[in-house]
């Protein structure tokens, strides 16, 4: 039998549901949650992002705060946003779009950030409180795993979770999130990447395999047990002459022949991605209520 198929979309939109309600209440005490947004460059993927991000906070009633800077601003330039939206409350969260360009030093610019307006979650002090156990905002692509996880009634605790990936953004913080004490996590959890010698070995254990490596149908069928649950991170660009845009969108897993094994499974696109910015929706919210006393 076919898997199920998490659709990260309606999960998503169930989710901003929730945070406009959220919102709607905290206008009531005159408390708008806002959120600045720094641009660098021209790069389409971010661009794209930063769009739906500002569609998103309109229709849940967010203020939005956004800074479009060329791609030859200097190092001092960028500073410059960052430092007055830390001093200004109306802003509860700050998201300094990545990658930058090459001359600009990336972690000075996240270390510059305030932490508690660090909706992104990669500042090196909210990372530390994320591997202590500590509240704090959780990076919003694995946080947004974790919702669809839960959401869709997979037991979390005692799985055998393996997540093929290493980076940052996703694999570390999410085997961080995974491994804690909490109902969100107490799996057991192997971090695999592109360099593991015999990846199937580790995949095939699985309960539920993440894919987060960032190489187009990487993960086949053969190597995914019979019944796992799959979360497919990747969103990759393959030449497709078929197709109007001259490619088509792929995941990390071959999604077809992985279906008929899994039990749940997630597309792309259509899956974890709509959950990024409903996470760093859901972590300015927050900042905005901490700030306000409400939490």
């Amino acid at each position: 039998m076919a898997a199920k198929i998490i659709d990260g979309k309606q999960v998503a939109q169930t989710m901003r549901e929730e945070i406009k309600q959220e919102v709607e209440k905290l206008k009531k005490d005159n408390i708008v949650p806002g959120l600045g947004v720094i641009l660098v460059g021209e790069d389409p993927a971010s661009q794209s992002y930063v769009r739906a991000k500002e569609k998103a906070c309109e229709k849940i009633g967010i203020y939005s705060d956004d800074n479009r800077l060329p791609a030859d601003t200097k190092q001092d330039e960028l500073m410059a946003p960052i430092k007055r939206m830390n001093n200004d409350p109306k802003i509860n969260g700050i998201l300094v779009q990545l990658p930058l360009p090459d001359h600009i030093n990336e972690t000075d610019v996240l270390l510059a950030i305030n932490p508690d307006k660090d909706v992104d979650g990669f500042h090196p002090m909210n990372i530390g409180k994320m591997v202590a156990g500590e509240k704090t905002f959780w990076p919003c692509t694995p946080h947004g795993v974790i919702q669809l996880l839960q959401r869709s009634g997979v037991k979390i605790e005692g799985a055998e979770v393996v997540i093929v990936g290493r980076s940052n953004i996703v694999g570390k913080p999410l085997a961080n999130m995974l491994i804690q004490k909490a109902p969100t996590g107490n799996a057991t959890v192997t971090v695999c990447h592109t360099r593991t010698k015999d990846l199937a070995f580790h995949t095939k254990r699985a309960d539920i395999l993440v894919a987060a490596a960032g190489k187009p149908e990487m993960i086949t069928a053969d190597m995914v047990k019979e019944g796992a649950v799959v979360i497919d991170v990747g969103v990759n660009r393959v030449e497709d002459p078929s197709k109007e845009k001259g490619y088509r969108l792929t995941g990390d897993v071959d999604f077809e022949a992985v279906k008929e094994k899994a039990s749940l499974i997630t597309p792309v696109p259509g899956g974890v991605g709509p959950m990024t910015i409903t996470m760093l929706l859901y972590n300015t919210l927050e900042s905005a209520k901490k700030a306000a006393g409400k939490v």
